[in-house]
C-alpha cells in the first residue's frame, strides 16, 4: 500500500506513524511545505514570551528522527501543488530546486491545517501571524529587540496568549477584539470575567473594536482612536486550507472545510482529510463543525490510520472541549454556549455556581464560577463554562466526560470524586452543579437569570436580597429591599409574595429563602448565580455606564 500524506503536524503524523505501527510493509509519504513536520504549535506563544526558552523543546520530532524509528519517508520543504482524483496521483514542487516531480499512491491523506485570516486592512502586511515554527521564529527575532509597545488583534485563545507573553517580556501591549466580549466560545458573563483579569494585569482592552488601518508605529481604529504599536501581532482566527481540495473536485462542506464522512473519507473514498482542513461532526447534533484542536486532529489521525489498515473503526465526533490560561485565570469550556443554543432555538436550563477550588476551611482555597446548559426535558448535559485561578480544568474535564458518557446533570450528584481537603470538598462544586440541576429540573426550584431581571423588574416583581447588610451595602440590584436570611422568618410580612425574585452573593442563600418563602405560599424565584453572575454581566455594566451619565 502507497500512501502519501500532505501535511504533518498532529493530524498528519498521527496518520504516518500510527499506519506504521500498524503495518510495517506500507509505503509512507508525508508532504510538508514548511522545513519542520512536527512541532507544538500550541507552545508557540510562549516561546515568544520567554517561558520556553529552547526553541529546540517545541519541535517533537525531525525527518531523520521518523525514519530511524518508523521508516516513514518525510520530505519537508515540498509543496503539493495539485492532485488527480481519477489517476490517484499528485504532483509536487521542491521549494528549494522550484522542481515539480508526481507520487502515486493508493490512498492519499490531506492534512494541510488552516491558514490565518488576513483582512483587507490598509497596511496589514505590517501584522505578523503567529501559525507556524517560521512565524514564530520572525515574530521572536521582533520581540529580542524590545519594541517599547504592541498591538494584537483579535481577542481569542491566542490573541490572549501572546499579549499574555508579550507583557511578560516587559512590553506595553494592547488587544482590539470586534465583537464586545473575548473569547467566543464563552457567554458574556463568563468572558466578563476575563476581560476583568485583562485590564488587571495592564493590558489596553479595546472590545468592539474595528481596525481602520495599520501604520508603521500605530494601528487606528474605526472609532478614530490611535493606539501606538511598535509591534502589531494577528490574531483573529484560522480558516481551514482547502486550496488542494477544492481544484481536485473534493466537496467542500457548509463550514467552509473539506467534508468528510465518518471514517474521514472524502467524496472521493481514496482520500481522506483531517486536522483544521476537514469539518467534523457534532456530538450533539449531528451537523457539520470546524474545531482547530490538536487533540481531535491526533484522534482522527489514529482513525485513518486504521481504517487504512483494515480495522474496525468508530466515527469520532467532537464536543470541542478547550482551555486556556490567560495570566492567573485559567478559561475551559466544553459543549454548546448559551448563545448556540439560542441561535438554534433549542432551549436549555441555565445554571451557574461560585464554588471554590478545595474545602474553604484548607488554607489556598479559590473561587471558580461555573456554568452548565443542561436539556429541559431530557436533563442531558449539553455544555458547560470555567473561569477561575485554581480546580477549573478537572472541573471541565468532568463535565466533558460526563456529556461524552450520557451522564445527566442530575447524576453529577452521584459521582465519587476523589476528595481530601487540599483538593476539593466533600461535596465537589461538579456534585453541586448535579443537587441544583436536580432541584430546577424536578421543579423544587424556578431561578431568573441575570439578563432576565430588568423583565422581572418591569413586571413588578419585588427583589430582595438576603445577605448581610454589609455585603448590601458594598452593592446590589437597583430597588432592592434587604431582608438578610436570617431575619426572614421574622419579617415575612415585609415581602409581597405576589412576585418575588431572591437573591444573594452566589445563589445558596438565595435557595434558602427561595424554599422557605414558597412554602408560605408566595410565588418567588432564585436569581440563578446570585450577584456574583449579575455583577459581571453585560446588564451590570450597562447600568454602571447609565448611572455614570
Amino acid at each position: 500500500m502507497k500512501v502519501v500524506i500532505i501535511g504533518g503536524v498532529a493530524g498528519g503524523m498521527s496518520v504516518a506513524t500510527r499506519l506504521r505501527r500498524l503495518d510495517n510493509d506500507a509505503s509512507i509519504i508525508v508532504i510538508e511545505r514548511s522545513a519542520h513536520v512536527s512541532y507544538a504549535n500550541c507552545g508557540l506563544p510562549y516561546y515568544v514570551g520567554g517561558i520556553i526558552e529552547d526553541e529546540s523543546d517545541l519541535l517533537l520530532q525531525t525527518p531523520d528522527s521518523l525514519y530511524e524509528r518508523f521508516r516513514i519517508d518525510v520530505r519537508v520543504l515540498t509543496e503539493a501543488t495539485s492532485i488527480d482524483p481519477q489517476a490517484r496521483r499528485v504532483t509536487v514542487r521542491d521549494v528549494a530546486t522550484s522542481m515539480d516531480y508526481d507520487l502515486d499512491y493508493d490512498a492519499l491523506v490531506l492534512s494541510p491545517g488552516a491558514s490565518p485570516i488576513i483582512p483587507a486592512i490598509p497596511g496589514v502586511e505590517r501584522a505578523y501571524p503567529l501559525r507556524t515554527v517560521e512565524d514564530v521564529q520572525r515574530l521572536s527575532q521582533i520581540v529580542n529587540a524590545a519594541p517599547r509597545c504592541a498591538v494584537v488583534i483579535g481577542g481569542g485563545f491566542i490573541g490572549l496568549e501572546i499579549a499574555e507573553n508579550l507583557m511578560h517580556r516587559g512590553i506595553a501591549t494592547s488587544v482590539v477584539e470586534a465583537s464586545s466580549q473575548l473569547l467566543a466560545p464563552l457567554d458574556p458573563e463568563m468572558a466578563s470575567l476575563v476581560a476583568e483579569e485583562v485590564v488587571r494585569q495592564g493590558v489596553g482592552l479595546h472590545l468592539s473594536g474595528a481596525v481602520a488601518r495599520i501604520a508603521p508605529r500605530s494601528v487606528s481604529l474605526s472609532s478614530g482612536e490611535v493606539l501606538e504599536a511598535d509591534l502589531v501581532v494577528l490574531a483573529i482566527g484560522v480558516r481551514p486550507d482547502i486550496a488542494l481540495a477544492r481544484a481536485a473536485g473534493l466537496e467542500i462542506g457548509p463550514r467552509g472545510g473539506v467534508a468528510v464522512n465518518g471514517f474521514n473519507q472524502t467524496s472521493e473514498p481514496s482520500i481522506y482529510a483531517l486536522g483544521d482542513a476537514a469539518e467534523k461532526m457534532d456530538a450533539l447534533d449531528g451537523s457539520a463543525t470546524l474545531v482547530p484542536l490538536a487533540n481531535i486532529a491526533n484522534r482522527h489521525g489514529r482513525l485513518v490510520a486504521d481504517h487504512l489498515a483494515g480495522r474496525d473503526v468508530r466515527p469520532r465526533t467532537t464536543i470541542a472541549t478547550s482551555i486556556v490560561k490567560v495570566f492567573d485565570l485559567t478559561i475551559a469550556t466544553t459543549g454548546w454556549n448559551e448563545k448556540r443554543l439560542e441561535a438554534a432555538g433549542r432551549r436549555a436550563i441555565v445554571i451557574h455556581t461560585h464554588p471554590s477550588s478545595h474545602a474553604g476551611y484548607y488554607p489556598g482555597a479559590q473561587p471558580m464560577a461555573l456554568k452548565i446548559l443542561v436539556d429541559p426535558a431530557t436533563g442531558a448535559l449539553l455544555g458547560a463554562q470555567g473561569v477561575g485561578t485554581d480546580g477549573v480544568d478537572k472541573r471541565i474535564d468532568v463535565l466533558a466526560t460526563a456529556i461524552r458518557g450520557g451522564i445527566s446533570a442530575p447524576e453529577l450528584a452521584d459521582l465519587e470524586l476523589a476528595y481530601a481537603p487540599p483538593f476539593g470538598s466533600a461535596k465537589d462544586p461538579v456534585n453541586m452543579l448535579g443537587y441544583v440541576a436536580e432541584n430546577v429540573l424536578s421543579g423544587l426550584e424556578r431561578t431568573v437569570q441575570w439578563h432576565e431581571v430588568d423583565d422581572y423588574r418591569e413586571r413588578g416583581a419585588t427583589f430582595v436580597d438576603v445577605r448581610s447588610h454589609a455585603e448590601y451595602q458594598r452593592g446590589s440590584l437597583p430597588g432592592a429591599i434587604n431582608i438578610p436570611i436570617d431575619q426572614l422568618r421574622e419579617r415575612r410580612g415585609e415581602v409581597d409574595g405576589r412576585n418575588v425574585v431572591v437573591f444573594c452573593q452566589v445563589g445558596q442563600r438565595g435557595h434558602v429563602a427561595t424554599q422557605l418563602l414558597s412554602q408560605w405560599g408566595m410565588n418567588v424565584r432564585n436569581l440563578d448565580g446570585g450577584y456574583a453572575t449579575w455583577r459581571h454581566s453585560p446588564a451590570f455594566g450597562q447600568l454602571a455606564v447609565a448611572m455614570s451619565h
